[in-house]
């Protein structure tokens, strides 16, 4: 098989082809629930670059224009010709029908939302499924005509050609979003697709990717040394411990304490990872160093862009303390670097897909030009919930494996402004306190995360006693998502809001209101910065 460069996979994948739309990353995670490996391409790719990927099926996205505007996106047209099982969905759709010779038009009769749809003829994409169900549209044109070979399945008030079939060629086609929750029967539709249509086997999992990683990694490493930078999240543990089922002891883990860190979380990955793992830790203090390079700086790309960069200086350092130490000086010099990537790093940091960069990410973007290791990426095919059951399998305990999120840049992307020792001293006791009643309250399972923003240039009046305080907020950020790629805010209890605000406001001199952050992703990010 060829590997995929993006990803560092040799599953042949089914490729989501990205019109500009955010369900593209969430087509690629209901293929793989589906049982088969998927990979987002951009839609400027050419015939012959989805070629050398050797997909087993191509899927064509939705997106936000119109297929008749002047500057319409579009996709190579020798992409039809590649003999490769395609799906358009929506805008995909409507391209497909343009591309094969049927005709789009400005109808003026769109539709959002739930809609009504009949099924007229089953086909194979809509076996067995009921003749009226409700499925989510976002269209204004409508396809008018079908291309020649193809049979009408579907249709709704707002468009008489919603659903279309070439069992020939293995094409099909549907004007609604399947991949939504909100179309009740789309996840049977893109599995009918991609069994059915496309006559696919299931053959991946999340699981599946430790052997193969396992090989690869000690395929690139050898018998060299690498080390892994240790955050105490979940990528970095997970992917450490990928690696070190791979090479043992050439691996040495750092944990860098850039003093960006929630609170205790210095002691708990010095406890309860080498308790679980049994692999070399080394910690490294460098708080001060890192403190004194983001002293001032307010933009969040640029605070990203120093951390990823003295992480990298921090981690050269001690890479060459431990050749000195290794073998009275005959050492081996330690060539990689193991970094935590995830899918999403890829496609949010315009990797990949050729999607706009959403933002540089510590393990993507941030990385300096003169880098002096090799990386190690054995999680960058993966999405957030696939790790964890990556972790899973490979033995890790539930308090790493199911713990919050946390972002490499830590608690200085969690502050809007500059970063100093006092704004994070309070900040880390709001987080602190926070965590502590959505964990009493039984919401960690609920909860994907739940970042506590302190916006430190702003100051707001309040009271305590019988005087005035002129404190800072903290905002709240519970959400709930399955790969981080989409979220929505959670909705917590009122009273466990209430606990958690009287007592920031109690317990944190320095703070005086607490908000609630109630914008879903898209449009917001999870992260404030």
């Amino acid at each position: 098989m060829t590997q995929t460069p993006e990803t560092g996979t040799d599953a042949r994948p089914v490729l989501v082809v990205d019109f500009g739309a955010q369900t593209a990353q969430l087509i690629a995670r209901r293929v793989r629930e589906a049982g088969l490996f998927s990979e987002i391409i951009a839609h400027t790719a050419t015939a012959a670059e989805f070629a050398a990927k050797k997909p087993v099926a191509i899927v064509l996205s939705g997106g936000p224009s119109s297929v008749n505007a002047e500057d319409a996106l579009s996709i190579d047209p020798e992409v039809f010709d590649l003999g490769v099982p395609m799906l358009g969905i929506c805008y995909g759709f409507q391209t497909m029908v343009q591309a094969l010779g049927g005709r789009v038009a400005r109808t003026g009769a769109s539709e959002y939302g739930s809609t009504a749809l009949e099924v007229t003829e089953e086909g194979a994409l809509l076996a067995g499924l009921p003749a009226a169900q409700t499925v989510w549209m976002s269209h204004r044109d409508s396809a008018e005509t079908a291309p020649e070979g193809f049979k009408v399945l579907a249709s709704t008030a707002g468009a008489p050609i919603a659903a279309i079939e070439d069992t020939e060629r293995c094409f099909a086609g549907v004007q609604w979003h399947p991949e939504v929750m909100h179309s009740e029967y789309g996840k049977q539709t893109i599995e009918n697709f991609l069994f059915k249509v496309a006559g696919l086997k299931a053959d991946w999992s999340a699981d599946s990717i430790i052997d193969e990683q396992v090989a690869r990694i000690r395929e690139q490493i050898g018998a060299k040394k690498v080390i892994c930078g240790l955050s105490g999240g979940v990528d970095s543990a997970v992917a450490a411990a990928l690696v070190h089922r791979a090479v043992g002891d050439q691996l040495t883990c750092v944990f860098v304490d850039h003093g960006l860190l929630r609170k205790n979380e210095r002691e708990q990955v010095e406890q309860d990872y080498v308790s679980a793992t049994g692999v070399r830790l080394v910690t490294v203090d460098a708080s001060q160093k890192f403190l004194s390079e983001l002293d001032g700086v307010e933009d969040p790309e640029q605070k990203r862009k120093i951390i990823g960069r003295e992480f990298i200086r921090t981690f050269e350092q001690a890479a060459a303390e431990l050749v000195a130490e290794s073998r009275e000086g005959e050492g081996e010099n330690i060539e990689f670097l193991v970094q935590g990537t995830l899918y999403p790093d890829v496609v949010e940091s315009g990797g990949g897909s050729g999607t706009a960069n959403i933002k540089s990410h510590h393990n993507v973007g941030g990385l300096p030009d003169d880098l002096q290791f090799e990386l190690v990426e054995p999680l960058r095919a993966l999405f957030k919930d696939e790790v964890r059951a990556v972790g899973r399998e490979l033995g890790l305990p539930e308090v790493i494996v199911g713990r919050q999120p946390f972002p490499g840049p830590g608690l200085a992307i969690r502050i809007v402004g500059a970063v100093s020792e006092e704004r994070l001293s309070i900040l880390r006791e709001a987080d602190a306190i926070a965590r502590e009643e959505l964990t009493a309250a039984g919401l960690d399972d609920t909860i994907w995360q739940c970042p506590v923003v302190l916006l430190a240039d702003v100051r707001s009046v309040g009271v305590a006693g019988d005087g005035r305080t002129y404190g800072h907020p903290v905002v709240l950020r519970p959400v709930s998502s399955e790969d981080a790629m989409t979220a929505d805010w959670t909705r917590v209890p009122y009273d466990t809001l209430s606990k958690i605000s009287n007592r920031i406001t109690n317990e944190v001199d320095e703070i005086n209101r607490v908000v609630l952050d109630i914008t879903s992703k898209p449009p917001g990010t999870i992260e404030w910065e």
